[in-house]
């Protein structure tokens, strides 16, 4: 089990994260929409995820939503560590009724987001959209994964969001898996 703590003048944050878990969460953020979906990511991922986030939501949910990206970023990069032995690469396709998305990552030691959705409203319920990209950004700085997350179609934007978030923590899941036949790093390099 990782923990991960982040207190700023803006948020006061725990991650507590255990990649090879059941899917267990309790999940916290004061940002009930974003609670869903990371509870979305720990049963898809097959990880078990605690956060708890007391932040400055009066002004708006921003400084949240983006600090648990960075904080769960610090988390997982921590937790897979050099990252000898695993597949390294992760992709999912996840469906929602009429919605539709791909994740594809990379546990590469760089930093990439490339997301494109195309939201049919710019608000679901009280969560403003743009918060997404915000949150995965902070992910990929602090964890330095390559992800590309691409909603093929969709018109409801709670599904879109919600195959999003699924796909990620399957994808996650793939990238994290041992691979018996690799002993080292899977890189060229030698290192990622």
């Amino acid at each position: 089990m990782i923990k991960v703590s982040r207190k700023t003048n803006e948020t006061d944050i725990i991650v507590e994260l255990n990649l090879y878990g059941m899917g267990n969460a309790s999940i916290d953020t004061g940002v009930p929409f974003l609670d869903h979906m990371l509870d979305q990511v720990a049963r898809h991922g097959l990880m078990d995820l605690t956060i708890k986030c007391d932040g400055d939501i009066q002004i708006d949910d921003h400084h949240s939503v983006e600090d648990i990206g960075i904080t769960l970023g610090q988390a997982f990069a921590q937790a897979v560590g050099d990252k000898k032995g695993l597949i390294r690469y992760g992709h999912s396709y996840v469906p929602l009724d009429e919605s539709l998305s791909r994740v594809v990552l990379d546990l590469s030691g760089r930093p990439s987001l490339n997301l494109n959705v195309s939201f049919t409203r710019a608000m679901i319920g009280t969560f403003d959209v743009d918060l997404i990209s915000e949150f995965f950004q902070g992910f990929v700085n602090h964890s330095l994964v390559t992800l590309h997350i691409d909603n093929i179609k969709g018109i409801n934007s709670h599904h879109q969001a919600e195959t999003i978030f699924k796909a990620f923590g399957r994808a996650l899941r793939v990238a994290i898996t041992e691979d018996e036949r690799q002993e080292g790093i899977p890189s060229t390099k030698g290192l990622l």
